[in-house]
């Protein structure tokens, strides 16, 4: 067997989301040290970027909070005009921080919890 296997990312950590205006912030926390350095190296602005492309921000920025084991990551623009204009379901970001904690990624088997 492998020593990772495809998991989503709330296997390691939790989150947090929400609206700064036309902007959302995705802020994600990892359950153990090791667990957030490892998100520090994969978790990266190419691959946030990559799985929020369809809402079409014009910047991500990624902001580390070592003291909390988080990673806070800016969308720019990807709100579509934000709450008081936008047309879209979730015109506050609230639910960016739960659809990026379902993203599969290959995490190491030894951070993952009941795995060997």
């Amino acid at each position: 067997m492998g020593s990772t296997r495809r998991a989503p990312l709330s296997e390691i950590a939790h989150g947090r989301s929400g609206d700064k205006g036309n902007h959302s912030n995705v802020a994600i926390l990892a359950d153990t040290e090791a667990g957030f350095l490892w998100l520090k190296e994969n978790l990266t602005v190419e691959v946030v970027a990559r799985y929020f492309a369809p809402l079409n921000p014009t910047l991500v920025e990624r902001f580390e909070a070592a003291n909390v084991r988080g990673l806070n990551f800016m969308l720019y623009n990807a709100l579509a005009g934000g709450a008081s204009q936008s047309l879209r379901s979730d015109t506050q970001g609230k639910s960016y921080a739960l659809a990026l904690l379902r993203m599969e990624m290959e995490i190491p088997k030894t951070l993952l919890s009941g795995v060997s």
